[in-house]
């Protein structure tokens, strides 16, 4: 039985959620989809489980995301998941936890509050939030307490998140919705246009993971994809290389790299030698594709590196938060307002 207070951070995003608790880690790593009863409105499994009933649920089964582009995008289910996601780390107490939350630098006021009375209504006493490129940069191991310019770009499932950071607060912010799902989906539209085969998300995930690339590998990896033929509409099998996915995946790319430079573009000329100086820390499950650093690295001309945990990197600084979080102001902290007004 537990009876002291724990204080939790979490990093809830478009495909996956993570908690960390103070003084012992990440404890829950779970996609970011629940199963719902179609008709009852029931929340049937969620995570991993429902993850597994993708593709393969009866009619009155229906997966849903409660998270897009890293706000609530369905408030009940965002709410049952996230009390179970926390009820799973701090057992019965009598103390409900501070929860310290990441969220997007794009955040509306009214997305905010959602937020925050989500945390509230699934067992958080108080909720802080804190912008996900300065999580990041924590988790990275980066000192953004000085007065040292950063650039975090961090490649989430639904967004794209590219800041510069310094001081403790974000300089200059831009995020865009091209993220992991769009490679993702441009492996089913090019699927479909060149072989007529129809594959589904999970499959074009599982190709992405492991022959994806958007720098071509010295030895050529081939992976043979499952689906359904459109034209006969039985099942067929074809095969695809690393080196057509490359040349796949450059079109979201360039979306990411254009956001990129519209940063450096509006950073002002100090933080601009900082960042020559200090590189860009990538992060996020998209950083993972084979050559993403290189080709940043090449387009800027700014030394890029990859983190080493970038998936739990959000997650692993709101976590180091944690030590400070009497120093943090609890409830709405209205980041679009103030981004708009320093502009």
């Amino acid at each position: 039985m537990v009876l002291f207070e724990r204080d939790i951070a979490v990093d809830m995003g478009t495909t996956e959620s993570l908690i960390y608790v103070r003084g012992r880690g990440v404890q829950v790593r779970e996609p970011t989809i629940v199963a719902v009863d179609r008709y009852t409105g029931r929340l049937l499994k969620i995570g991993k489980e429902a993850q597994k009933m993708l593709g393969r649920t009866p009619a009155n089964i229906i997966p849903i995301t409660p998270i897009t582009g890293g706000v609530i995008s369905d408030y009940d289910m965002a709410v049952a998941m996230l009390k179970e996601l926390i009820t799973r780390v701090t057992g019965f107490s009598l103390f409900k936890p501070r929860v310290l939350v990441c969220v997007p630098g794009i955040i509306s006021g009214v997305e905010e509050r959602a937020l925050i009375d989500a945390v509230i209504e699934a067992g958080a006493r108080k909720v802080y939030l804190v912008e996900a490129a300065v999580a990041t940069a924590y988790g990275a191991g980066v000192d953004i307490t000085k007065p040292d310019g950063h650039m975090v770009i961090d490649i989430g499932g639904g967004t794209t998140d590219t800041a510069v950071v310094s001081l403790g607060g974000v300089v200059e912010h831009e995020s865009i919705a091209t993220a992991g799902k769009d490679f993702d989906e441009a492996i089913i539209r090019y699927l479909r246009r060149r072989h007529n085969i129809l594959i589904g998300q999970k499959t074009a995930e599982e190709v992405k993971i492991g022959i994806g690339c958007l720098l071509k590998r010295n030895e050529v990896d081939i992976e043979e994809v499952k689906g359904r033929d459109l034209v006969t509409g039985l099942p067929k099998s074809v095969k695809i290389s690393s080196s057509e996915l490359a040349e796949v995946f450059m079109e979201p790319a360039k979306e990411i790299l254009e956001s990129v430079h519209m940063v450096l573009e509006r950073t002002p000329p100090e933080l601009m030698g900082d960042i020559s100086q200090n590189g860009i820390v990538m992060s996020g499950g998209g950083s993972l594709l084979y050559g993403f650093d290189r080709l940043v690295e090449h387009d800027t001309g700014i030394r890029t590196v990859v983190v080493d945990d970038p998936v739990s990197c959000a997650a692993y600084g709101g976590g180091k938060m944690l030590l400070n979080l009497g120093n943090l102001e609890d409830g709405m902290r209205n980041f679009a307002r103030k981004r708009r007004l320093q502009n």
